[in-house]
């Protein structure tokens, strides 16, 4: 487990939620509220030991099944769940795994807010939402020609994109790596692993992008495209987390001070 002082925290943070739940049998005298370390011990399946120790902050082992058994008995939500994982320094299995296809109306009304082209991708980086403005820019992809709006299908799969996207190879390939810090947080996703297999299949630099290993964060910065209306254009690209769904990205282009359009018309 890590340093001394998230130890302290995660004793505190089990003390504190074992003192919130109510005994299955409340009879008799209690100096303190909640179940006592036994009685968690037994909902759970664990040691009281362990408890116990992982309670004063000692230097113990957490399995991520033990962790999850003890969230469990101690009834937490979602966030506290997250919470309890962070602190002991493992990786909840089921974080992410759980994906919501309904999107609330007022996430799915976030880029109509956006006077810049801006778009909504779900974890599997299929756009759920988009303006009018990024419906233009977008040929192939977000205009009324396409019915597959995955992200990643249309880079490296339409030839619409390597028109569209200036620098496209480079451009696809840090996008690849991107897209893999996304599947690691996820491994057994089986929405990723699909279209990983898809895309390694019908795209030969897709194919060499994975085997590659490559992972970068996303980051925003310049965009240029070449559009077949309206010609030369350049973004400034700013992506965008939503807090309760982490998986869900808002996706914006600002225009890039100084850049102007070329009519090709």
């Amino acid at each position: 487990m890590n340093d001394a002082h998230q130890r302290q925290m995660l004793g505190a943070f089990i003390r504190a939620h074992r003192a919130r739940l109510t005994p299955a049998r409340p009879g008799g005298r209690r100096r303190t509220p909640g179940l006592r370390r036994e009685e968690l011990a037994d909902a759970a399946g664990l040691g009281v030991t362990w408890i116990t120790w992982l309670e004063q902050g000692r230097d113990v082992q957490a399995s991520v099944a033990a962790l999850a058994r003890l969230a469990e008995a101690l009834q937490l939500s979602a966030a506290e769940r997250a919470a309890l994982f962070d602190l002991a320094g493992k990786k909840d299995p089921h974080a992410g795994a759980d994906h919501v296809d309904a999107l609330p109306p007022a996430l799915l009304a976030l880029p109509d807010l956006m006077a810049v082209p801006a778009y909504l991708l779900d974890h599997t980086w299929t756009a759920r939402a988009w303006n009018e403005a990024a419906s233009a820019l977008f040929t192939g992809w977000l205009d009324g020609e396409s019915s597959d709006r995955n992200l990643l299908r249309y880079v490296f799969l339409h030839p619409a994109a390597r028109t569209l996207i200036v620098d496209w190879e480079p451009r696809a390939r840090r996008l690849a790596a991107e897209f893999r810090a996304d599947v690691h947080r996820r491994p057994s996703d089986p929405d990723l692993a699909g279209l990983v297999d898809r895309l390694c299949r019908e795209s030969v630099l897709f194919a060499e992008c994975w085997d590659r290993q490559d992972v970068l964060h996303r980051e925003g910065g310049e965009r240029r495209f070449r559009h077949p209306e309206r010609g030369e254009l350049a973004f400034l690209q700013t992506t965008l987390l939503v807090a309760l769904q982490m998986e869900i990205k808002l996706v914006c282009l600002a225009h890039a001070p100084g850049a102007r359009e070329t009519d090709r018309n």
